[in-house]
Order: structure tokens, then C-alpha cells, then sequence
């Protein structure tokens, strides 16, 4: 399987070449890769920006402790999670959903109604929690993805989420910022490029 050979090759980069960016066609790729993610319902509660402007990628790097990736990456996708999901939101997806695979939208009248039922059942602290859970699913699936295309890409939680958000005029949008990730390709000066992949043993992660 390549899959575990490229995600062999891969590392949380800390240093990226300022002068490689990624190509449009292998950018398109990246956004469908994360756009096929799973997410509970199939609702996909977020957003994704990607972030490629200078002046707002300064500010933000400031908003993140100066970390280099985000200044040196190609481009910046930030995960925002919704925080609400309205019975609207439920709808579209249903109707969608009937619209792709040719189906009478009253025969998922049921399900549903059960849908709006689980979210209405949820304070807005947990529906908070769930959406941005749903964030690190595609997270996942982004960094797979560019393993697979050999680009390199560090996952962050360490920033200010409320900086952002001001930053960005998230809240405005109903949504906040919740994971990112600096994709783009290594700088061959990067300390972390020599070290070996630290991973406990197979035995010691999964039960039987």
C-alpha cells in the first residue's frame, strides 16, 4: 500500500521553503479530498478557509505565537465549525441528498425529522463541541491527502481561536475557528526532517 509508505514520509513540518507553492490543479485536489470527508449525518457542520494573503497571514501568525508555518506555509486551510445547525441546514442536506440520488425527498421525511431531533436535544456548548469535532475528521483527510501528493502539511491547535475569530470576522458568519493546517513543501533546513517517526508498537495501540 503506498499509503503507509507516504504517511511514512510524512512529518508535522515546521519549517516550509517560502520559495515552492502548491500547484492550482494539486490545490483542487486537496479541496475535493477534504470536501469527500465523512461527517455524522453527512452534514459537514463547518467551513474551510484557505488563506493565502500575506498581511492576513501576518497577523494571524502573531495570533499564533509566531509559530513559522503560518507565515512560511503555500497555504493555510483553517476549519471552522458551525456554531449553530439550524433545521434550514437539515433541510438542504436533505433536499440534496433526494436531488443526487433521484429520491422522493418525503421518503427521508423520517429521518429527518430524527436528525432535527438529536440536534434540538443538544445545548448550543455541545453542538459547539460536535461541530468542531467534525472539523478533525477532515482534518484527517487532508493530511492523508497531501501525503499522498507529497506535500508536506503540520495540523496546529496552538493559536488564539478568539484572535482569529476577531481577525477573520468569524462569529459574524456563525462560525469559529477550530483546527488548522500550514500545508505547502519543506524547507531542506528544517531540524525535524532527520528525526525518525516516533510511534508506539501496533500491539500497544489496538486490542483485540
Amino acid at each position: 500500500m503506498n499509503i503507509i509508505q507516504n504517511l511514512k514520509w510524512r512529518y508535522a513540518t515546521k519549517h516550509y521553503d517560502t520559495t515552492r507553492k502548491i500547484s492550482d490543479d494539486k490545490l483542487v485536489l486537496l479541496k475535493e479530498a477534504v470536501n469527500l470527508t465523512a461527517s455524522s449525518y453527512g452534514l459537514q457542520p463547518y467551513k474551510v478557509l484557505v488563506i493565502t494573503d500575506p498581511q492576513i497571514r501576518n497577523q494571524l501568525s502573531e495570533a499564533s505565537w509566531g509559530q513559522p508555518q503560518v507565515s512560511q506555509a503555500s497555504h493555510l486551510f483553517l476549519f471552522c465549525n458551525f456554531l449553530e445547525v439550524s433545521n434550514l441546514e437539515v433541510d438542504n442536506y436533505f433536499k440534496l441528498r433526494a436531488k443526487i440520488n433521484a429520491l422522493d425527498l418525503n421518503e427521508s421525511k423520517d429521518y429527518s425529522e430524527m436528525v432535527k431531533a438529536q440536534l434540538a436535544s443538544m445545548s448550543g456548548e455541545q453542538i459547539g463541541i460536535w461541530t468542531s469535532k467534525q472539523t478533525y475528521i477532515a482534518l484527517g483527510t487532508l493530511l492523508v491527502a497531501c501525503a499522498e501528493l507529497k506535500i508536506d502539511s503540520s495540523p496546529m491547535e496552538g493559536f488564539d481561536k478568539e484572535k482569529y475569530d476577531k481577525i477573520l470576522g468569524l462569529k459574524e458568519l456563525g462560525l469559529t475557528a477550530s483546527v488548522l493546517a500550514a500545508v505547502g513543501y519543506r524547507d531542506s533546513n528544517d531540524p525535524f526532517l532527520a528525526f525518525k517517526k516516533v510511534r508506539k508498537p501496533i500491539e500497544d495501540v489496538f486490542m483485540d
